[in-house]
């Protein structure tokens, strides 16, 4: 590995460079690109309305799948050769489901690319601290913020591509992403092999991943962080899919305010993306940011419950103010890990409960409207659940590593 601390961040390590960059570019990719041209899709391919949700489910799915399964994977390739899995799978994915004549094969489409997402985000940490050491909250800031495009253009874009040149190419075209973002890896990959790297060395010192994983549960640390991120993914998630209908019960918006309105909390991510990784190395005590992102949901779910057709957009910012936790827990899977391997395995464990819980939270919250009739309920289930994540604000405050943790 390059000893990165002491060369500027080009040398030696640009095809890194441009690689985390692409790769980042590719991991929303999948998700986005379907639901804005759906009613297209089913002019050709019939969905069920169960399909629809299942599309809309297998996301936070195969996130936390992968997210198991990807120590594994870097463990047998190497982080290097992990990510171009990952990229083979996302663009596989792409093509599948861009060339799908029915259901049954779009759905497989989705699982390939959503899975090869999973394995690039776990692995996505780790790769930013093997070759930028020296720059984490930097590189971790910019790929945060890049991610968030990642979202939006395909938001943005997939329906007047698909207008134009129909909604087979809309969905394939993404390929073409995961497919350059393949090439810096592969140089990257024939330079290590030129220098005679072992895939082993490759994924850091330490246990090795898998057997990292399991004792994980031991760390405060690690679990500490795990509670973080899945505060994050379950009100995330549940923001994606019941936000405007919330706020067009509550608020009386209507959806084209509503959809807006949730584009807001978006956009309004993007700030604290690009703050977060640079602040957590620098604060003394990083409990007062994850506190600063819990006031964030608590006062915006508070002001949907008591008053929320008076400052609709002030509310809709302070919960998407809240999203800054996903930053936070990003940064600290690098800041609180002393190797490659540590951070392949906390990323994994991290992401793997996380995303699962994710994928409960837009569940739990229609379950609960159904049974109450309202949306008090959901809202306090929500208020709770961001709650919850004081518990890391306060046991995170002080430094503290999780290899050293379970050494002990």
């Amino acid at each position: 590995m390059l000893d990165a601390r002491r060369l500027p961040v080009w040398a030696g390590r640009g095809a890194a460079l441009v690689g985390i960059v692409l790769v980042a570019l590719t991991l929303r990719q999948a998700v986005a690109a379907v639901s804005p041209i759906l009613d297209a899709i089913r002019v050709d391919v019939p969905v069920p309305i169960i399909g629809v949700g299942l599309l809309g489910t297998l996301p936070p799915v195969l996130f936390a799948v992968s997210g198991f399964l990807a120590p594994r994977v870097a463990r047998s390739t190497g982080l290097d050769g992990g990510i171009v899995l990952a990229l083979v799978l996302i663009t596989a994915g792409h093509l599948v489901r861009a060339f799908a004549p029915g259901f049954a094969v779009l759905l497989l489409g989705s699982v390939v690319a959503f899975a090869g997402t999973g394995i690039g985000n776990v692995l996505l940490p780790s790769v930013v601290r093997r070759y930028f050491p020296d720059r984490v909250a930097l590189l971790t800031a910019v790929y945060a913020c890049i991610v968030g495009v990642s979202t939006a253009l395909p938001a943005a874009l997939a329906a007047p591509v698909a207008d134009r040149l129909g909604w087979r190419f809309s969905l394939g075209v993404w390929s073409l992403t995961s497919a350059a973002a393949l090439v810096p890896w592969l140089l990257v990959i024939a330079r290590e092999r030129r220098r005679r790297r072992s895939p082993a060395v490759a994924v850091g010192a330490g246990p090795r991943p898998p057997a990292l994983v399991g004792r994980l549960w031991r760390s405060r640390t690690a679990v500490s962080i795990t509670v973080l991120f899945s505060t994050s993914a379950v009100c995330t998630y549940a923001g994606f899919a019941w936000l405007p209908e919330i706020l067009g019960d509550v608020a009386g918006s209507t959806p084209t305010e509503g959809g807006l309105l949730l584009a807001v909390t978006g956009l309004v991510s993007v700030p604290g993306a690009l703050v977060a990784p640079l602040l957590v190395p620098r604060l003394r005590n990083v409990g007062w940011l994850v506190a600063a992102g819990v006031a964030g949901f608590v006062l915006g779910y508070l002001g949907l419950l008591l008053a929320p057709g008076t400052l609709t957009l002030l509310w809709v910012l302070l919960i998407g103010s809240g999203s800054i936790l996903f930053p936070v827990s990003l940064v600290l899977i690098n800041a609180r890990t002393r190797t490659p391997g540590g951070t392949v395995a906390l990323s994994g464990f991290a992401q793997g409960v996380a995303y699962g819980l994710g994928a409960l939270g837009p569940f739990l919250v229609g379950v609960l409207h159904d049974a109450s009739g309202g949306w008090t309920l959901p809202l306090l289930f929500l208020l709770a659940v961001a709650l919850v994540a004081l518990v890391p604000a306060v046991t995170l405050s002080r430094p503290a590593f999780v290899e050293d943790e379970l050494a002990r």
